[in-house]
């Protein structure tokens, strides 16, 4: 079992910065590709970015790649996106997963979220 709390979302400008964590429980955190997707009104949820267990290896949506960051601290169990040169396209619910195996960008399949956090770019 993994419980995960996710934080860091808030109201800035277009162009600005924030950066999301997720915090998570138990003692195996690194066995976890996570995720972060997001989900704005009226839209299906979507694949943001993804990073393995050992965080060697990172993922991005098309509509993220040189603006976000994802990476893990698996001694601290925390999850992290850097989320730069934000657009207003980026306001959404931002929720943090996790499944026990490869990433996958397909929402169904991770096993773990958090409870999400709101992000708002403003024009």
């Amino acid at each position: 079992q993994v419980q995960l709390v996710d934080s860091g979302g808030g109201l800035v400008q277009a162009g600005g910065s924030l950066r999301l964590s997720c915090a998570a429980s138990g003692r195996t955190f690194s066995r976890y590709a996570m995720g972060w997707f997001r989900q704005a009104p009226g839209k299906e949820r979507e694949f943001v970015a993804a990073i393995s267990g050992s965080g060697s290896n990172t993922y991005y949506a098309d509509s993220v790649k040189g603006r976000f960051t994802i990476s893990r601290d698996n001694a601290k169990n925390t999850l992290y996106l850097q989320m730069n040169s934000l657009k207003p396209e980026d306001t959404a619910v931002y929720y943090c997963s996790a499944r026990s195996g490869n990433v996958y960008y397909t929402p169904k399949v991770y096993d773990y979220w958090g409870q999400g956090t709101q992000v708002t770019v403003s024009s």
